[in-house]
């Protein structure tokens, strides 16, 4: 992991394995639906909803800190805790979830490189046991930091002033207008397309095969040969958040740039907003 810019932030299954039982790491496999943990996860491993335990099923928002402290305590997480998050598809959802830990000011937070199912793949062991776990206490900071989080504005001052490069992570059929979401997929909007001026690289083109991330200077010349560079503010979206907080992760730490936000609000706010300008060229 030294070649990427900040290597603490990445563990692979083998560190894992090796580490899943020391007393200050904690283990967390989020989805958006917790069936396949139920149905064998890593020995150690808690889960966590992503629709309903790290989202606001109130309003459309991150958890409020009331409740972010809540479930940190359940899962028995301290602030000195080392949380490894992992997931299904690429971990999005993990990434989201180390993306909110980071608004709310947890220091060691690591994905396992591959996730779900990369330890799937190489036959390593799972079990159907939840483990029973003690409760923490947990304190957090003064203010959220929200400088790694874009809003509306945001995103509509990057498109009319070109304050920030705009980076849509969604396939190239969302990014056309051809669909609306993926297929099976609920959260939807009015309108395909893409906010004006945006890229569109694929979240996917950040992994290889089995799911891991493809090296730093395959990355780096990824971004930078669509104009996404270090000296630029830089804003990911997506449809609801979760696959540009994978992005986020990918520019914020293998790579290293030092201002990256993500916007959450993403395409089912921008293509359900009233007069809001919208592209259709071919990606």
């Amino acid at each position: 992991m030294s070649q990427y810019a900040d290597p603490e932030v990445l563990v692979d299954t083998g560190w894992v394995a090796a580490h899943r039982g020391d007393p200050n790491v904690r283990l967390v496999e989020v989805d958006v639906d917790t069936g396949g943990y139920d149905q064998g996860h890593i020995p150690g491993a808690i889960a966590w909803n992503w629709t309903t335990q790290l989202c606001d099923t109130l309003q459309r928002d991150i958890i409020p800190p009331d409740e972010f402290r809540r479930l940190m305590e359940e899962a028995g997480i301290a602030n000195d805790t080392t949380v490894i998050l992992y997931g299904d598809n690429n971990n999005w959802f993990a990434a989201w979830a180390l993306w909110q830990m980071k608004i709310y000011g947890h220091s060691d937070i690591r994905l396992m490189n591959g996730g779900r199912r990369k330890w799937l793949e190489e036959g390593r062991e799972l079990t159907t046991d939840v483990p029973q776990i003690a409760r923490a206490s947990y304190t957090l900071p003064d203010e959220p930091d929200f400088s790694i989080r874009a809003y509306l504005g945001d995103a509509q001052a990057a498109a009319a002033q070109k304050s920030a490069v705009l980076v849509d992570v969604r396939s190239p059929d969302e990014f056309t207008g051809r669909i609306l979401a993926p297929p099976g997929l609920p959260e939807t909007c009015q309108r395909g397309g893409h906010v004006p001026g945006a890229r569109n690289i694929p979240w996917a083109k950040v992994c290889n095969e089995d799911g891991t991330f493809k090296s730093a200077d395959e990355l780096r010349a990824l971004y930078e040969g669509e104009g996404v560079s270090p000296d630029r503010p830089t804003i990911a979206y997506c449809r609801i958040g979760e696959r540009s907080s994978h992005t986020w992760f990918v520019l914020k730490y293998l790579l290293g740039y030092p201002d990256v936000k993500n916007y959450d609000g993403s395409w089912t706010e921008w293509g359900n907003l009233v007069r809001a300008p919208i592209e259709r060229a071919a990606a």
